[in-house]
């Protein structure tokens, strides 16, 4: 059995037994709380979905148990191994707060019946809703619930509180999307994201493993080959959708934000791919909203980086209190939006710590946001607009002049993962490299702080000389020494410059004028930096490129505006300015538990530029290590990924995913191991996207079950 390092909350000389009604499920108790290992709950078609669950001994007392609120937290992570962890740094606490943790995986994933189908499927949400209800109607449950989560817990958070079952009185939402198809992994403004086939890599081979014999018994392999069977390669479906339409329309609260009627929190970090959604949830959703933006990567508050961390339990149970327990402690007079001003951040192989501060709007959209529009020039500069009433133009600069960008295709290396786990090489490095093949534009040294928050805005008149092609923009913080860090960034596809329903090919060669958004941000740029505006016609491996290697033509002057939300109570001082929030930081010096680690894990990221063949190759290889749970389930993932590119010809662009996950246990009924493996990979031609997926299990060293799939998919105006 490994040992288990608990975090400051630990729970102390658990008592172990077995329930009467299934000898595999072990109900642990602790000092205030019962956790039942695992449970099932019923669906009505026959199927049981199972759940791993804290409950408070209140609720429990033999001839006098209080009933208690219940928190869900329902996604395919795997509740007995993949997000134990953090379950762990989460749901004791709850526990011993007075709510009962019930954290579930969905359908054909974990120790769950059937088979997993879809990201957030009808079926998911359908299932999701009976799960409510069925935690509402038992009798240790006040029959009011909240659902928690971060990324697929906290979208679906959302998407089942727009469903409104009754039970369901609070949310909170962390590394979320309100949009599916703009601020998700699959699709940007109509760009083709690397994640899209990277992001199938991971689900081809995480939805598709085993659920644990120690739990389910000797049916284990049953459940796995059913789940085998019944894989279909998720990508394909992914790619049949290239446009905004109803298959991501599902799901996308923002399509009726008067949908939710659940008080909702939502949170996130500047460095997550997730970042917009806290401010649109505040200025949209009809319901009690509050929301945060912290420094972070994609991970809880409390236990994220860079630092500062936030007390997550703390705002967490601040938010319960109010809507599950209906204590009048003034969570609805929180600041509509909370966010963490960074400023002075060089790109670095690992970052602890972000400069910056706490900031809090009352009131979101903020009056105190003013809307200053910049103009960029002929000679590359950024300057604040100046236009007469009429038109007539007062800076000499900023002349109309056209100036050309044919960006190399392989402009982009130093992207970083489009939401990071880590604050490594997955945050974006040094601009530098990746402005050589841009067009850049910037002020002169900055004399006075500037503060933004908010959405950057670019308009432009743009031409490009083929049907189809991308543009990237990038708002950068240029250092006193030249050192580049990227604040925030967009991207277009031309096509859908007018509709992302009803994208339209560019008429080569005719200028139209198209508007570009940037994520959100909250940054302070300082005396003696610059700030940079990059335009690019290739952000590779972020985006895949279109059939053609473009060469744009922009007007600069009045037709080349950059909008920036500036922040007009920051002051003018170069000094740091205190808190305007007060955002408590844990108290846990270990915030999750630490598992024993059997074999350590490595990381290598690296771009190879092969003269000889015209190539550029990104790598990424990540292994996880061995790790050991206190049940004593061994877990490991291996993550291999290579992007190979042409600089001059985007035709014949690949990516490759592949995934190799091992399970293991020793036991004195007998040693249990499996092997799954799987690959996806994409190579792209002119009118298609050429996919192949395979799938190999292995029961010990047997080889159980393989299958390839093969697709061509016909590119739609991408």
């Amino acid at each position: 059995m490994a040992s288990h390092q608990k975090n400051d909350q630990a729970i102390r000389n658990p008592v172990i037994t077995k329930t009467d009604d299934d000898p595999r499920a072990l109900v642990i108790r602790h000092d205030g709380f019962v956790e039942w290992e695992n449970i099932w709950i019923p669906l009505a078609d026959g199927r049981r979905l199972s759940a791993r669950v804290w409950m408070p001994l209140e609720a429990l007392e033999e001839g006098g148990s209080v009933p208690v609120p219940a928190i869900l937290e329902y996604l395919p992570y795997r509740k007995r191994d993949g997000t134990a962890p953090r379950d762990e740094s989460n749901y004791p606490v709850f526990a011993r707060a007075g709510y009962a943790g019930v954290r579930v995986d969905i359908c054909g994933t974990g120790e769950s019946d059937g088979v997993f189908d879809d990201e957030y499927s009808p079926r998911e949400l359908s299932d999701g809703v009976e799960v409510i209800n069925w935690i509402a109607a038992q009798h240790w449950c006040s029959g009011k619930l909240g659902m928690m989560g971060i990324s697929w817990g906290g979208f679906n958070a959302l998407q089942i509180a727009a469903l409104r079952p009754e039970p369901l009185k609070a949310v909170i939402s962390i590394g979320s999307t309100t949009d599916r198809y703009n601020c998700d992994i699959h699709y940007k403004n109509g760009c083709h994201l690397y994640s899209n086939l990277s992001w199938a890599g991971v689900m081809q081979c995480f939805a598709n493993r085993p659920p644990d014999p120690a739990l389910v018994g000797p049916r284990w392999r049953e459940m796995w080959l059913e789940r085998l069977e019944g894989a279909t390669p998720i990508l394909t479906g992914w790619l049949e959708h290239q446009r905004f339409e109803d298959f991501w329309k599902h799901g996308s609260v923002g399509q009726d934000y008067s949908a939710i009627t659940a008080a909702c929190l939502v949170i996130s970090g500047w460095a997550d791919a997730y970042r917009n959604a806290p401010p649109d949830a505040a200025a949209h959703f009809h319901a009690v909203t509050k929301a945060i933006n912290g420094p972070w990567i994609h991970k809880y508050p409390h236990f994220a980086y860079p630092h500062p961390r936030a007390d997550f339990h703390k705002e967490a149970l601040h938010w319960w209190n109010r809507w599950l327990k209906e204590e009048n402690n003034g969570a609805e007079d929180l600041p509509d939006y909370r966010a963490y001003i960074s400023q002075n951040v060089r790109p670095s192989n690992w970052r602890e710590v972000e400069e910056g501060r706490w900031v809090a709007e009352q009131i979101w959209p903020s009056p105190d946001i003013e809307l200053q529009d910049w103009t960029l020039t002929a000679d590359g500069s950024l300057e604040p607009c100046a236009f007469e009433s009429s038109g007539t133009e007062r800076l000499s600069g900023s002349r109309e002049s056209l100036l050309s960008i044919c960006s190399p295709q392989d402009t982009g290396t130093a992207c970083g993962e489009i939401f990071t786990l880590k604050p490594d090489s997955e945050m974006p490095g040094d601009q530098r490299g990746d402005d050589a093949g841009s067009l850049v534009f910037e002020t002169a040294p900055l004399a006075n702080p500037l503060e933004i928050l908010g959405q950057v805005k670019l308009a432009l008149s743009v031409a490009i000389d083929a049907p189809l092609g991308n543009l990237a923009v990038r708002l950068i913080d240029v250092h006193p020494d030249g050192v580049s860090h990227r604040v925030s960034f967009g991207l277009l596809n031309l096509a859908h410059r007018q509709s992302q329903e009803q994208p339209e090919p560019m008429i080569p060669g005719q200028a139209e004028q198209v508007e570009i958004l940037l994520d959100d941000a909250g940054y302070r740029f300082l005396p003696g930096h610059r700030i940079r505006i990059s335009i690019s016609t290739a952000y590779w491996p972020m985006i895949l490129p279109s059939p053609y290697h473009v060469t744009a033509s922009i007007l600069t002057g009045k037709a080349a505006v950059v909008t920036l939300p500036v922040r007009r109570t920051a002051g003018v001082n170069d000094l740091l300015l205190a808190d305007e929030t007060d955002m408590p930081r844990p108290d846990a010096s270990v915030p999750v538990p630490q598992y024993q680690i059997n074999q350590p894990g490595k990381v290598d990221r690296w771009v190879k530029r092969d003269l000889a063949n015209n190539r550029t190759e990104y790598h990424v290889v990540e292994d996880t290590g061995e790790s050991e749970q206190p049940h004593g389930l061994c877990d490991r993932h291996l993550r291999e990924d290579c992007w190979m590119i042409c600089p001059d010809d985007p035709l014949g662009a690949s990516g490759r995913s592949a995934w190799t996950s091992w399970l293991s246990r020793v036991a004195e009924e007998g040693n249990w191991s499996i092997r799954l493996e799987s690959v996806v990979a994409m190579t792209l031609t002119a009118e298609t996207y050429d996919i192949t997926v395979e799938l190999r299990a292995y029961d010990g060293e047997e080889l159980i079950f393989e299958r390839r799939f093969e697709h061509s998919i016909v590119r739609d105006c991408m």
